[in-house]
C-alpha cells in the first residue's frame, strides 16, 4: 500500500525535560481513516503540529509524497502545506461569514491576495465550495451564517473547506470533543466518507468505541511513544490496560 504520509522518529522537545513527542513512527495511505489514541497529555496535538509542519521536531522527519517537510525552505513548505488540511475540536470558522464564505477559505492558497481581501472568488471556486458542500451535506446552509449553525454543523463546514482544499491528508485533532453523541455520530460518518473517497484521514479521539466504529487502524500513544500500531480489530482489553492504565472504554 503507498503512503502519502510518515512520520520517522519524530521527537520533540519542549524545555530542557518534557520530551512530548518521543521517536514517533507512523504512516498513512490515501483512503485510509487512522484514530490516534491515548491519555491527555500522551502527545498527540504536539505530534499533529509536527506532521503538519506547525512546529518543526527536534528530530526525525515528516515526509509527504517522500518529501521531508522539516527540509523545506519557507516558501516550500508552504505550498508543501497546501496538500495537508487541519480540523481543530473547536472548529475554527469566521463566525460572521456564511458556510459557503469559510469554506472558500480553503482555497486561500491558490488565489490572488486582492480576491481574498476582497471575498472575490473565482466562479470556479464558489462553485468548488458548492460542491464541497454538497458532499457533507451543507449544501441547504450555504448561505446561512456560521453562528447559526449547530456545532455538527459547524465542523462539518471546517469538512467541507479542508475538502476545497483538496488536500491529500486530512488531520482532524479532537473532531468531536465537542459534540453530543449525535453530532459526533454524523461528522465521523463525514470524515468515513471523505477517506472512501481517496484522502489519508488521520484523527485523535478520546471515544475508543469511535475509534472501533470508524477507523481502519489505531496508533496509540502514551507518554510521546508508539505503544500500539494496530488493524482495529486487534485493539484487545489488554492494549486498553496498557493505553489508558484500565480496562474500560475511554471517555
Amino acid at each position: 500500500m503507498s503512503t502519502v504520509l510518515r512520520a520517522e522518529g519524530v521527537v520533540k522537545t519542549y524545555g530542557r525535560d518534557l520530551r512530548a513527542v518521543a521517536g514517533v513512527s507512523l504512516s498513512v495511505a490515501p483512503g485510509e481513516f487512522v484514530a490516534v489514541l491515548g491519555p491527555s497529555g500522551a502527545g498527540k496535538t504536539t505530534l499533529f503540529r509536527c506532521l503538519t509542519g506547525l512546529t518543526r521536531p527536534d528530530a526525525g522527519a515528516v515526509l509527504l509524497h517522500g518529501r521531508d517537510l522539516c527540509r523545506l525552505e519557507r516558501g516550500e513548505l508552504r505550498r508543501a502545506r497546501r496538500e495537508i488540511a487541519l480540523i481543530f475540536q473547536q472548529f475554527n470558522l469566521i463566525r460572521r461569514l456564511t458556510a459557503q464564505q469559510n469554506v472558500l477559505a480553503g482555497r486561500m492558497a491558490t488565489v490572488a491576495t486582492w480576491r481574498v481581501l476582497a471575498r472575490h472568488f473565482p466562479a470556479a471556486d464558489r462553485t468548488l465550495a458548492l460542491r464541497c458542500l454538497e458532499r457533507v451535506g451543507m449544501l441547504e446552509r450555504a448561505e446561512a451564517r456560521a453562528d447559526q449553525l449547530s456545532g455538527g454543523q459547524q465542523q462539518r463546514v471546517a469538512i467541507a473547506r479542508a475538502l476545497a482544499q483538496e488536500a491529500a491528508v486530512i488531520l482532524a485533532d479532537e473532531p468531536v470533543a465537542s459534540l453530543d453523541p449525535e453530532s459526533a455520530a454524523t461528522v465521523l460518518d463525514t470524515l468515513r466518507s471523505v477517506a472512501a473517497a481517496g484522502v489519508a484521514v488521520i484523527a485523535s479521539l478520546h471515544q475508543v468505541h469511535l475509534a472501533r466504529a470508524y477507523a481502519d487502524r489505531v496508533v496509540a500513544l502514551r507518554d510521546g511513544r508508539v505503544l500500539h500500531d494496530v488493524p482495529v480489530a486487534e485493539l484487545d482489553t489488554r492494549a486498553l490496560e496498557q493505553i489508558y492504565g484500565r480496562s474500560g472504554d475511554a471517555a
